[in-house]
């Protein structure tokens, strides 16, 4: 199968390919080359709501269905995604710009959410109650809760809708996914792979619009009485407003939110391996993550030397360039709004006395390309301190006293990811309990959402948790039987 054939321009919906009613389309920019990948139909409300009824009526015979036969198609799902790997992969990189190693790895981990979540589907298991009183039975039964309305993001267009629609479909779910306007190929590769292991018409549905009329279908999503849940990855502005929506209907939610991860070096550490851990953490995928580190805080003791290395470090290892060239580590920004950010936080940092060790500018290559940046000096507060940057921007505060340390680092309304290091034992699970995250990277800075690992923010960042054995029960709802007159 060839690139062109996964790259489709319609949407999906109720098995079949189909444009909007008003035939209009929005473009999709290569970030890396400004060139069109494609077109996409541009939906509104009455586009969305034939996808939630098709939804809807798919449920009614998709939650009928055995577990194992979900499973097979999962297991189906799962080996056509990595069977076409590398297309996938094209795709990803054409679509926002992340490095071509980068994008693999993220159709290795998109697929085994399919694949975790295909088992997990027959492990789905209720109880037998202790009764009260003579002549009762107890149940407790788990059912598919209905339609799932899911929104992703961007930055992790592969691997955020097989974390979502898989467990939603394992679970005897039906879903409408809306993309992200910037990536939409990447949703509906996978649909096509879908549709090739078996899901039938209306089961996975995905709609896409341009910026200009998502509010609308996010609407319509939230508003609909048909859509039983809510899963999104985003904002945690744009999270608070579909909150509300949804009310109206009280649904329930599953909300991966906004992060401003701290990444916490102690005197007792390994600098070495706190180096190479804040590498990854702070520049993969261009430092567009939601679990990248955000507020660097180095102990007095370490900080010039952890400061030097880094300088090293970063000179050595960050290639900025074409997600296809093979060199690349730093591809671009998604667009011109995330530059824009970017120079804002350094302006904020450099006028309040921070000093810059590398980078700071637009990168000669032009476009949303951006020099990784370094900045000594920072205090905590900066402008950094208190918004996500999202770009390879590092900035490095000095502390003195554990207490302060952590003091700082739950100075936020954030609480998604956080990251330490300490060969301090006592240190370590001292700091583990205070820190107020819902992931915590010890010694570790490759905090990779792996399908065993539950994934789920506390405060601002989000209600819910993704993957793991905890993940499909948020698609579940529990029904109490008692059966009378025995």
């Amino acid at each position: 199968m060839s690139v062109s054939s996964l790259l489709k321009n319609k949407c999906y919906v109720n098995g079949k390919w189909i444009s909007a009613k008003d035939r209009t389309v929005f473009v999709v920019i290569n970030p890396s080359t400004g060139e069109i990948v494609g077109e996409v139909p541009d939906m509104i409300e009455g586009d969305t709501n034939e996808a939630i009824a098709a939804a809807d009526a798919a449920f009614q015979t998709w939650r009928q269905t055995t577990a194992k036969e979900r499973c097979q198609i999962l297991h189906k799902w799962h080996d056509l995604i990595l069977k076409h790997k590398e297309e996938l992969a094209v795709i990803l990189t054409k679509e926002m710009g992340k490095p071509l190693k980068q994008s693999m790895l993220e159709i290795d981990n998109g697929a085994s959410f399919v694949d975790w979540f295909a088992e997990e589907a027959r492990r789905v298991c209720g109880d037998v109650i202790t009764t009260p009183a003579k002549g009762r039975k107890l149940f407790a039964f788990k059912q598919p809760i209905g339609v799932a309305g899911m929104i992703t993001p961007w930055n992790v267009p592969h691997a955020m809708v097989t974390r979502k629609a898989g467990v939603a479909l394992a679970a005897g779910c039906t879903v409408v996914l809306k993309p992200a306007e910037d990536t939409p190929f990447s949703a509906l590769a996978l649909c096509e792979l879908g549709e090739q292991a078996g899901f039938p018409p209306g089961v996975l549905n995905v709609v896409t619009c341009s910026r200009q009329n998502a509010a609308k279908v996010g609407n319509a999503i939230c508003t609909s009485p048909l859509v039983a849940k809510i899963s999104f990855t985003g904002s945690t502005a744009v999270g608070k407003i579909l909150l509300k929506t949804g009310a109206s209907t009280v649904k329930k939610f599953s909300l991966e939110l906004g992060g401003n991860a701290p990444f916490i070096v102690f005197d007792s550490a390994d600098v070495d391996r706190a180096v190479a851990g804040l590498i990854v953490c702070k520049f993969r995928n261009s430092g567009q993550t939601c679990i990248s580190a955000n507020r660097i805080l180095v102990q007095e003791k370490m900080y010039d030397s952890f400061v030097e290395k880094v300088v090293a470090a970063m000179k050595e290892q960050l290639h900025v360039g074409d997600g296809f060239d093979a060199k690349c580590t730093v591809g671009p920004l998604i667009n011109q709004r995330a530059v824009e950010k970017v120079e804002n936080h350094i302006k904020n940092a450099l006028s309040n006395g921070g000093k810059l060790l590398l980078g700071g500018k637009r990168h000669k290559l032009g476009g949303t390309f951006f020099e990784p940046t370094l900045i000594s000096n920072a205090t905590a507060d900066m402008l950094f301190c208190t918004e996500e940057t999202f770009a390879p921007m590092a900035a490095i505060i000095k502390f003195k006293t554990e207490e302060e340390a952590t003091r700082i680092a739950n100075d936020t309304r954030s609480g998604l990811a956080g990251y330490f290091y300490s060969n301090d034992h006592q240190q370590i699970w001292r700091v583990a309990d205070k820190i107020n995250v819902g992931i915590l990277g010890v010694n570790e800075g490759a905090l990779v959402a792996c399908v065993e690992g539950p994934f789920g923010g506390v405060k601002e960042s989000g209600i819910g948790i993704e993957g793991s054995k905890y993940g499909i029960e948020e698609y579940l709802h529990i029904k109490y039987v008692c059966i009378g007159g025995l």
